[in-house]
């Protein structure tokens, strides 16, 4: 007895989840069949009524082992204990799933491949892809024995996540994709179609496959539209059309969408509420809100949600460095996951970069460039190209760095991601001033400049500002270019240089990185040694 089956006709129009609830919940319980509670509780699960959810499977499972029908007793007690996991109640939660054990007792049924259930999820957590494979596949042996075609969808998840965990990301692609055609065709139920629909999405978001996370969130986000009164799901679809609009470029729609889904997702607390309140926070650090940032991530870190490596990139443009480096090397230190750690090493490499910190950042933008080699995903790629752009160029190595960054921006530019873009256009004019290309670098800074101040990026319009403002044809430096070398050779730090100037120590690191790679001299004592040969001190 899946969700698809008690359902019934509700399952097939797909809209009248409070109409269903609305009937069923007006009558006695005394007058309502075993399946009439089963309806009722999943169409109360579907309109929000949680409480009420597990307590019509409570009754359903109580009227089945009355019946003498162990087996659909047991995928009652199972549904109940989902509905406690969704709700974050894991004591009655193990409770539940106790009596799903205990009506199975032994017996070979549909139940007994739901119990592997939280146990795949468990594994999937401690990082144990192989043992989370294994269930997945028991659950497949079990649904397909049965005919179960919830518990069938829920094991070639199940794969699919294995494998990505495992690093097998064209498997688990095939498995994704396998298990929303069972979905899209109708035969999944409401509340496993709605777990499907969102794990999909968020493993496409991980493995950087924004082509499929667009097109399952398209469809996630009409299966939510065909159904009015549902609940569930429909604030985790806005959390991934939120980030797939920041991508896009549409921060302004972004940052509304994801504060609805905060607000759906808040009360009662969702588990994606982390996700959304991280999500909020990424836009708010994008464009400049700093103080409005940091209390979002605080919020994503309460509700469960690492709030790496966005809180180490906004240290970062806060002038935070060590806060940052500290961060960054933490959240490495402690994630061994494939899929979690590229975004951390992409972003590890800019912040030790500001740091000096270069044979570090070139470790990273190697593993990085590791990571990429295995997938077929654009994104991934270009993420990695860029790292060991950013690298190259902060090493001198121009005509490297210049290879690497231009392939990574036409990736970015493929992809339609004009943040990616225009990020990459700043520094391939930093390597074109050091050649004394300046036409190019004009340009590229034109264009850069054009689409930060559309997105309302103001972090790196300042930046911006800084590198554009009056290059001297007579020398290689710009006039605050020259101020920071000023200061670098009274030896103050760059925090030091930061307040002097009033300008951030992040745009400090900027403006040494580009005035290393123009004088083709790394170091501080090498920079002012050079200054000081060349007359311009």
């Amino acid at each position: 007895m899946s969700d698809r089956q008690v359902a019934g006709d509700d399952a097939v129009s797909g809209a009248r989840w409070g109409e269903t609830h609305r009937l069923l919940s007006s009558r006695p319980t005394a007058e309502l069949t075993a399946p009439d509670l089963e309806r009722l509780a999943v169409a109360s699960y579907l309109t929000g009524r949680d409480d009420e959810a597990v307590a019509a499977w409570e009754q359903a499972h109580d009227r089945r082992l009355g019946e003498g029908d162990h087996a659909a007793a047991a995928q009652c007690a199972f549904w109940a204990a989902f509905c406690l996991m969704v709700a974050g109640r894991m004591g009655h939660a193990g409770g539940w799933l106790q009596r799903t054990e205990a009506a199975v007792g032994g017996r070979d049924c549909a139940a007994a491949g739901y119990l592997l259930v939280p146990a795949l999820l468990g594994s999937l957590d401690a990082g144990d892809g192989a043992r989370a494979r294994d269930l997945a596949i028991r659950a497949g042996e079990i649904a397909e024995r049965f005919g179960d075609h919830d518990l069938g969808a829920l094991a070639v998840l199940g794969q699919g996540q294995a494998l990505l965990e495992l690093g097998d990301r064209e498997g688990s692609t095939a498995r994704f994709d396998e298990v929303m055609l069972s979905v899209g065709s109708g035969e999944v139920g409401p509340i496993v179609s709605g777990i499907v629909y969102c794990a999909v999405v968020l493993a496409c978001m991980e493995a950087f496959d924004l082509a499929r996370a667009a097109e399952w969130t398209d469809a996630l986000e009409g299966w939510c539209a065909a159904q009015p009164e549902l609940v569930p799901y429909r604030g985790q679809c806005l959390v991934h059309r939120s980030q797939l609009q920041q991508a896009a470029g549409d921060w302004a729609r972004a940052v509304t969408t994801v504060r609805a889904a905060r607000e759906r997702l808040a009360d009662p607390p969702h588990p994606a509420l982390g996700l959304a309140c991280y999500q909020e926070a990424e836009l708010l650090r994008l464009r400049g809100e700093h103080d409005a940032a940091a209390e979002a991530y605080g919020r994503a870190s309460r509700a469960g949600h690492q709030p790496m490596p966005g809180l180490a990139l906004l240290d970062r443009a806060r002038g935070e460095l060590p806060a940052a480096v500290a961060g960054i090397r933490r959240a490495l230190l402690e994630t061994d996951q494939a899929f979690q750690r590229p975004r951390l090493l992409a972003a590890a490499v800019d912040v030790l970069v500001d740091a000096g910190e270069l044979d570090e950042a070139e470790d990273a933008a190697r593993e990085l460039a590791d990571l990429a080699e295995s997938t077929a995903a654009p994104a991934l790629r270009a993420m990695a190209r860029q790292a060991r752009g950013t690298v190259a160029l902060a090493e001198g190595r121009l005509p490297e760095a210049l290879r690497l960054l231009r392939s990574a921006s036409e990736t970015w530019h493929e992809l339609q991601v004009p943040y990616e873009t225009a990020r990459i256009s700043v520094q391939i004019a930093r390597a074109c001033l050091a050649l004394d290309d300046r036409a190019t670098a004009d340009m590229e800074l034109a264009g850069a400049s054009e689409t930060f101040e559309g997105l309302g990026a103001r972090a790196d319009l300042e930046e911006l500002g800084e590198l554009i403002d009056g290059h001297d044809e007579e020398h290689p430096l710009s006039p605050r270019e020259l101020e920071v070398l000023a200061q670098v050779a009274r030896g103050r730090t760059n925090r030091e240089i930061a307040r002097e100037l009033s300008i951030s120590a992040h745009t400090v690191g900027r403006h040494l990185e580009n005035i290393s790679a123009r004088l083709g001299v790394s170091g501080r004592a090498a920079i002012t040694a050079w200054a000081y040969e060349h007359d311009l001190l």
